[in-house]
């Protein structure tokens, strides 16, 4: 049994997102030694309306991005490189939600295409990147930077698909380095 994804698809180009959203949040989750059946996530498959607005109220950004999540609790670590606290996982029967995250179909076709990849293997990265950050993973200092890109390329090499960074500048969320 995999972690229960509550899909919200107000974009149909998107798909049935919902194997490759359980695919990406199990194999997080069973990487970083967490039972998945523990976790919930919710998932929204929006286009760049929508996310743009989104990320405008949240984020005070007036622009689309690709991804956007925002974390049930804080478990960042104070230090930089240091790993996020634990989740404190629920039952199968009453699962701990870790947060919520939205992905925008326009922005993420662009940029699968202008980085020569498939579009469900970068959806299958933004997955696999926001579930890291409701686990606390982030980006924003250099040492935390490099655990998490390495902690993503490993998790996506044991899904068959490589290494996202190779031939990037920079983080792949839209956030500022």
């Amino acid at each position: 049994m995999t972690v229960p994804v509550e899909l919200n698809v107000e974009d149909t180009r998107w798909g049935d997102l919902v194997p490759l959203a359980d695919a990406a949040v199990d194999a997080t989750l069973r990487h970083l030694g967490h039972d998945p059946t523990g976790f919930a996530v919710s998932v929204l498959a929006c286009d760049d309306t929508r996310i743009r607005a989104l990320n405008a109220r949240f984020r005070g950004q007036d622009k689309a991005t690709n991804v956007l999540s925002w974390p049930a609790e804080d478990l960042s670590s104070d230090i930089d490189g240091a790993n996020p606290a634990p989740p404190d996982p629920g039952a199968p029967d009453d699962p701990v939600e870790l947060g919520d995250i939205a992905l925008a179909h326009e922005t993420c076709a662009r940029e699968a295409a202008e980085q020569g990849k498939r579009l469900k293997d970068h959806a299958t990265h933004l997955v696999v990147h926001s579930v890291l950050h409701l686990l606390g993973y982030d980006h924003e200092r250099p040492a935390d930077a490099h655990l998490m890109e390495e902690t993503e390329t490993l998790i996506l090499a044991q899904m068959g698909i490589a290494d996202p960074y190779a031939g990037l500048d920079g983080p792949i969320d839209g956030t500022e380095p």
